[in-house]
């Protein structure tokens, strides 16, 4: 399988107050780097795009798209895609990239969203994807506000559905949040989190396409879950899943 992941990257910008001196750092965090080495152990050619290269590095055509099986977006806003460094300050037309991911899946390709805050329509509803192309595209309806569910007393996830992706795997590690969405009515559930959908996929045109409710790390997604044994199983069955156009 080859894999386009595109998020899991932030910059963080921090001010030190010490009495009457201050001082600023700032440091470049990856969340999906254990994720994505689990990916290549078993087997999986990942291209890592992390959230501040895609207003200069994302594909300009659906063809260049159609070199991989699958593509993920994981915490990374729909503005990122839609106001690239071309159209935001020399206002130039470019292709739109949420509607090129709506052809390449339409086209046969496959699509998953893992949870986040800048994930379906995230924080303060910031992630917006609701607004956008790829509502028709993705297996869930999603709320038009701020759709984060923190459960700081943790919870687990039921499996409700055998499926390829679940077969065998009943018992879930803990969770601390997760974005909160329906199941549009031709896709399946195969996993409930608080009787809400956890792992919902469904297809579109030739195209399948798949959502995780949670982080595929912190701090959702606890220690306990990347320590699960069946961690890397999971991601690696919704993207062959993805990947099989049968």
């Amino acid at each position: 399988m080859k894999i386009l992941f595109i998020g899991e990257s932030w910059v963080i910008h921090m001010i030190h107050t010490k009495g009457y001196d201050s001082f600023t750092s700032t440091k470049y965090e990856e969340g999906a780097t254990y994720l994505l080495d689990c990916l290549k152990e078993g087997g999986v050619e990942v291209t890592y795009m992390p959230s501040h290269e895609v207003q200069v590095r994302f594909p300009k055509s659906l063809e260049e798209l159609k070199r991989f099986d699958a593509i993920v977006l994981s915490d990374i806003g729909s503005n990122t895609f839609l106001l690239q460094n071309s159209t935001f300050y020399q206002m130039q037309v470019v292709p739109n990239a949420l509607e090129l991911i709506r052809e390449y899946v339409d086209g046969g390709g496959g699509l998953l969203m893992i949870g986040g805050y800048l994930s379906f329509m995230g924080i303060e509803g910031k992630a917006n994807y609701r607004n956008t192309v790829l509502a028709e595209v993705l297996p869930v309806e999603m709320l038009d506000m701020d759709d984060r569910v923190e459960i700081p007393q943790g919870v687990n996830p039921i499996t409700i559905k055998q499926h390829p992706i679940t077969e065998n795997i009943e018992k879930w590690p803990t969770f601390l949040g997760y974005n909160k969405f329906k199941a549009k009515a031709d896709a399946d559930v195969l996993v409930h989190i608080q009787e809400d959908p956890f792992i919902v996929v469904g297809r579109y045109g030739k195209g399948k396409t798949a959502c995780f409710a949670s982080d595929c790390a912190p701090h959702w997604g606890t220690k306990e879950f990347m320590d699960w044994e069946n961690y890397p199983t999971i991601w690696i069955r919704i993207l062959e899943y993805l990947s099989n156009n049968q």
